[in-house]
């Protein structure tokens, strides 16, 4: 039988993509943060992604326009949950987390060495109305040899799902996408 749930919980029914982890670098500082509300735009390269003045590293998108997109796994959970509920106003969070900045190819802000993934962007558009960071990926690099590749959704109140089995079903979709897809 369906029940009624308060709207304010509604976007835990759609929660799209992982739980991220965005680097910046202001000229000086590294800093991270947590996202979890991101989506992908259309077969391209492009992201979105939900921030604003309340962040610390908003400041850092807006002065150099470029970040890196960093996918942590299923053992990062408490690193992830550390990382979003302190400010990088007075904590190095690299430091404090022990994680291992990396250079990139294209962007000044550091990859995230202990993450499955890694996406060097810059910043396309920020729409302020909606605190919008509209970002296009430049470079991505991926760890093949890591042995966990399961990736965390937030659902809301501090709960995630863990990814699951893969059910690959290309064949099917491939016949059915626009020629050039």
């Amino acid at each position: 039988m369906m029940e009624m749930m308060p709207i304010g919980k509604a976007f835990t029914l759609i929660e799209s993509g992982p739980v991220v982890l965005v680097t910046t670098k202001d000229g000086e500082k590294n800093n991270i943060m947590t996202i979890s509300w991101t989506m992908v735009m259309d077969f391209t390269p492009r992201f979105a992604m939900t921030t604003g003045p309340w962040n610390y590293s908003y400041a850092a998108l807006q002065q150099t326009r470029e970040c890196v997109i960093a996918i942590p796994t299923v053992d990062l959970i408490d690193t992830v949950v550390g990382i979003g509920t302190c400010s990088g106003s007075d904590t190095d969070k690299f430091g404090k987390f022990d994680l291992t900045p990396a250079g990139g190819e294209f962007v000044g802000a550091p990859l995230i060495k202990e993450c499955l993934a890694n996406i060097e962007c810059t910043v396309v558009d920020i729409i302020e109305q909606h605190n919008i960071i509209v970002l296009e990926g430049v470079c991505a690099w991926f760890d093949h040899a890591r042995k966990e590749q399961r990736t965390l959704h937030a659902v809301g109140d501090g709960t995630f799902i863990v990814d699951g089995e893969r059910l690959d079903r290309k064949r099917m979709m491939r016949s059915k996408l626009p020629e050039g897809v």
